[in-house]
């Protein structure tokens, strides 16, 4: 079908691959200047790869810090709005809403508090100047001594 048509002439990339497949023969009967082309060739290749991989350590370095600023906020934005809504005189200012009511209990406003009458007397602390007769000295002598 293609005769006498070579690899080459068919697809160039199948000629870039000859090329390169003639070059590694190991022949010495070509002219010396190519080996130095294909020298420089490779430095060239090789300082172009080099150039790229310091272009993406970069992105990657710039990518990591955006994140890291980006993340850095958000748990700024998040502490402070914790910070606004914890405190109810804080958080009416910024919701605005009037109504700064703390909740309260309901005997919060009760004159006598803590005057239950179950509260049974005796077992209530009291304080005595004297170390023999207060109630940790009497409880210490019941236990270990009678």
């Amino acid at each position: 079908a293609g005769g006498g048509r070579s690899a080459a002439e068919v697809d160039p990339e199948l000629a870039a691959f000859d090329d390169k497949d003639d070059s590694s023969d190991g022949d010495s009967s070509g002219s010396g200047g190519s080996d130095d082309s294909d020298d420089d060739d490779d430095s060239d290749d090789e300082a172009e790869l080099m150039r790229e991989l310091e272009k993406i350590k970069a992105e990657k370095e710039a990518e990591r810090l955006r994140l890291a600023a980006e993340q850095e906020e958000a748990e700024r934005k998040a502490k402070e709005a914790a910070a606004l809504t914890g405190n109810p005189l804080l958080a009416t200012a910024v919701t605005g809403k009037k109504s700064a009511k703390l909740k309260r209990r309901w005997d919060d406003d009760v004159v006598f508090r803590n005057q239950a009458k179950t509260e049974d007397r005796s077992k209530r602390k009291r304080f005595v100047n004297d170390t023999i007769r207060n109630d940790f000295h009497r409880k210490f002598l019941s236990k270990y001594i009678a």
